[in-house]
């Protein structure tokens, strides 16, 4: 009579989850943004920027959204990187994949964009219409492990400015620099972490406030610990905004990252928070 260790059969169960989330990652339809073809005329990340320097804060979000939406970001930041983690739950072995996008929101041309902070409001919106969600604390987490192309923070002393364009654009040279310098090794559509805040989907977060997380160091500290002290319009150059797929897999099995949240055993897979009942921003 056979008999099978617990520990070969824990073996046994990740290595079949993981062929099948292999075979669904390669069908699943969330591995790409539902975005449009970018026009050969579409302005570029530089010329952009300079068109917001003097805008107000919600107009500048509007026309950046605008500008998304229509399809002017780089063909690099559209096709969504898969992140998997794996974890025992309830005494169980699960296998969690979720798609991001390999680096946070940016207009522009493959050889020049630009990062665009963005109020939480105006990224969720702009994450609804791709069939994205915002992040947690603890997919920044993973992402950064899972990110080939680890940037340094770069950090610009706080002032006044720290809300303005023109410190965007200076944040936005230092990270194209660092970026660069690494190209042949990483190429561009690399999963890529460690050069910006994450604005981040969180319970703690009270109503009119945005969370931000992460900006990881080196040996994977956070220097921004989960913060919600800022109003929703507080906006700075060292805010990232990431899009992740609305559908994730677990354990072979198709579901959303909402329903993952909503469960109470699963959350602890993509929550450092357990259960979030209302993972976005406003209303749903």
């Amino acid at each position: 009579m056979c008999s099978t260790d617990g520990h070969e059969t824990d073996r046994h169960y990740i290595i079949l989850s993981m062929v099948w989330c292999l075979l669904l990652c390669s069908r699943i339809d969330a591995q790409h943004l539902p975005i449009a073809t970018r026009l050969s005329d579409a302005i570029n990340g530089e010329a952009f920027s300079m068109l917001l320097d003097t805008m107000e804060r919600e107009t500048r979000d509007s026309l950046i959204q605008i500008e998304i939406l229509k399809g002017n970001m780089p063909s690099f930041i559209r096709t969504l990187v898969p992140v998997t983690v794996q974890r025992q739950l309830g005494g169980r072995n699960h296998t969690a994949t979720f798609f991001a996008a390999p680096d946070y929101c940016m207009v522009g041309s493959d050889n020049d964009f630009f990062y665009t902070p963005l109020s939480p409001r105006t990224a969720q919106c702009i994450a609804d219409s791709l069939s994205c969600c915002l992040p947690t604390t603890a997919m920044v987490d993973a992402i950064y492990n899972a990110a080939r192309m680890k940037l340094t923070p770069a950090p610009i002393a706080p002032t006044a400015a720290m809300t303005t364009v023109p410190v965007f654009r200076q944040h936005n040279t230092f990270v194209r620099a660092q970026r660069d310098s690494q190209s042949a090794v990483y190429p561009k559509g690399s999963l890529t972490a460690g050069h910006k805040k994450d604005v981040v989907i969180s319970n703690k977060c009270p109503q009119g406030k945005v969370a931000i997380y992460g900006w990881h160091r080196p040996d994977g500290t956070p220097i921004q610990p989960l913060y919600t002290g800022h109003t929703e319009k507080w906006v700075d150059y060292s805010h990232g905004i990431r899009f992740i797929s609305k559908t994730m897999i677990v354990d072979g099995l198709k579901t959303t990252v909402a329903r993952v949240l909503a469960d109470s055993v699963l959350c602890d897979l993509i929550s450092a928070e357990g259960v979030i009942p209302h993972p976005r921003y406003g209303e749903p």
